[in-house]
């Protein structure tokens, strides 16, 4: 074939592939028992496209992944993935690992290339084993057809790959040669990601791989899918995630799905023009209705007006009744007054903090006021988490002292304070023992302002997720308001509802705050002081998140501008 026809055919077939979906829902429906997660339901993600999915949490997003996946049949209509097409599907369910390293875990569950690799290896046995020198000739055959597929999917370069996919999510080299068995869920998390995005898939589904990610990976991860070329449907709680890197957004919510073009913040907008213009139109339609059943109430006994009512009557009748927007149920939460602190909130004077052999902190000194916003921020190792907890009197520190200032009530957030809650208990109950004067009504409002309304409060403590836990002990925390917030890592496994209103709650605080996070939107919107621990000590900028990127040229410690 001429050279320039088979290019021609080949760039045809190329655009044509871009213009076929790599997965399509048309008009899918799906229940579990009586609630109805979506309605004639349809989709499309193609090559090339960054889709976000949305909505409250129970809506179903994680359903249609497990439908793509086909873990789970539809109740109606079709679902399509392109023939021959590969899926990649990363969840919160990553399942035992161990008795591999974490590079070797990493790269055994890249799909058909690391298939492939372990064929080679076994065929490579086969043909030196003596007792199959009859077969050698089949078995080279078949090793020569792996080793060509091998080599078309890059496998030579898998490790390579792999050690860059790893340091990309954070892992040390001396970590990536040690026993995935031995890692926390929150790294091997990071490995079954690392495994998805070694794939390289046709598409990819991704349901919150941000959650145990800090910035400097997160980051990373976004120029990673950005240059994905295969289809990607993505689910995070993360705005700013899902602004820098979406193309399009799909929101799942009472039961349609309905498709916007564009980022997080534009399908908000979009969203909320909508609902504005069908409330309009619910507006005029409940007045016009109003005024033809009035007009009929008032002349349907007069044989005068006889025709004119039953006229109105038959227009009723054919008319579509235009529903009110549907609204997400958002409470928001009013601090109460915090009593009055001391000017001077937190000290440090010359501590000394260690770990074994490693020098975390030395001569460190430090000073918090009144009302001020900090922000940690440094690298993995770093010390955020050690600083928050000297200054929580949580641990104490070799050397010098970390005091408190007079009259400070310490309010103190971590992660292991999940763990302290009442399995038995359930969340009104833990509300109330906590509080044991305060009314129903009061800690009921409380316990739906943090994602718990109506019979939620029946749920026990050792039946709730992650995200319910860390809302519970913030509701816990907040109630009665310290005047000095320590609060770290708050919004792990937060919807985006209950960050939003964690944020406008915590800006009308009136005490001090200071905080670790790797939500870029949350501490843009909070900070006003930003401290950077580096391997060469301590640097403070004044002003919050959004300044200190402008003056240290990086959006994390440890990358580049």
């Amino acid at each position: 074939m001429d050279s320039s026809v088979e290019l021609r055919l080949r760039l045809e077939w190329i655009d044509g592939a871009r213009t076929r979906p790599v997965i399509q829902l048309d008009s899918v429906s799906k229940a579990h028992g009586s609630q109805i997660l979506f309605l004639d339901a349809s989709m499309t993600a193609f090559r090339g496209e960054r889709v976000g999915l949305v909505g409250p949490n129970g809506c179903g997003k994680s359903t249609i992944f497990r439908m793509i996946m086909g873990q789970e049949q539809s109740d109606g209509g079709q679902l399509n993935v392109e023939r021959s097409a590969t899926l990649g599907y990363f969840s919160q369910d990553v399942g035992e690992m161990g008795g591999e390293t974490v590079l070797e875990a990493s790269m055994s569950g890249a799909g058909e290339v690391s298939e492939a690799g372990a064929e080679l290896k076994l065929l490579e046995q086969a043909m030196a084993d003596p007792d199959r020198f009859d077969e050698l000739d089949k078995l080279l055959e078949r090793f020569g057809e792996v080793q060509s597929r091998f080599d078309e999917l890059g496998g030579y370069a898998l490790e390579a790959r792999a050690r860059e996919v790893l340091a990309g999510l954070g892992f040390r080299d001396a970590v990536v040669e040690q026993d995935v068995g031995a890692l926390s869920g929150g790294w091997k998390m990071r490995v079954a990601l690392a495994r998805m995005l070694l794939m390289r898939p046709d598409g990819l589904l991704l349901d919150e791989p941000t959650n145990h990610l800090d910035i400097e990976s997160i980051i990373w991860l976004e120029q990673f899918l950005r240059n994905f070329d295969g289809a990607l449907i993505i689910t995070s709680h993360d705005r700013e995630f899902l602004n820098r890197l979406v193309t399009k957004i799909v929101e799942i919510d009472g039961g349609s799905v309905v498709t916007y073009s564009g980022d997080y913040d534009f399908y908000e907008q979009q969203r909320a023009l909508a609902e504005a213009q069908q409330e309009a139109q619910y507006a005029r339609q409940q007045a016009m209705l109003a005024k033809e059943k009035a007009f009929i109430a008032r002349f349907k006994a007069r044989a005068s007006h006889a025709a004119q009512v039953q006229s109105r009557v038959k227009k009723l009748d054919k008319i579509e009744t235009i529903q009110p927007p549907k609204r997400r149920q958002v409470i928001d939460f009013e601090f109460r007054q915090a009593p009055r602190s001391g000017d001077d909130v937190a000290k440090l004077n010359g501590v000394t903090k260690r770990y074994g052999d490693l020098t975390i902190y030395q001569d460190l000194d430090l000073l918090i006021r009144r009302k001020e916003r900090w922000c940690v921020m440094g690298i993995n190792g770093a010390g955020k988490s050690t600083l928050l907890k000297l200054i929580a009197g949580a641990i104490e520190p070799d050397a010098g002292t970390a005091e408190l200032g007079a009259a400070v009530k310490l309010g103190y957030f971590a992660q292991h304070s999940m763990e302290l809650l009442d399995a038995r208990r359930t969340v009104f109950d833990s509300l109330q023992d906590e509080f044991p004067v305060a009314g129903v009504g009061s800690l009921k409002a409380l316990a739906a302002a943090f994602g718990f309304p109506g019979d939620d409060v029946e749920k026990r403590c050792e039946i709730l997720s992650g995200g319910e836990k860390a809302r519970l002990v913030l509701a816990k925390m907040l109630y009665d308001p310290p005047n000095f917030l320590v609060l770290d890592e708050p919004t792990n496994h937060l919807d985006m509802d209950t960050k939003a209103m964690l944020a406008r709650a915590l800006r009308n605080y009136d005490g001090t705050l200071l905080m670790v996070s790797h939500d870029r939107h949350f501490l843009r919107e909070l900070s006003d002081h930003v401290l950077e621990l580096t391997g060469d000590g301590l640097r403070s900028y004044a002003g919050g998140y959004a300044e200190y990127v402008v003056a240290s040229g990086h959006e994390a410690p440890g990358l580049g501008a």
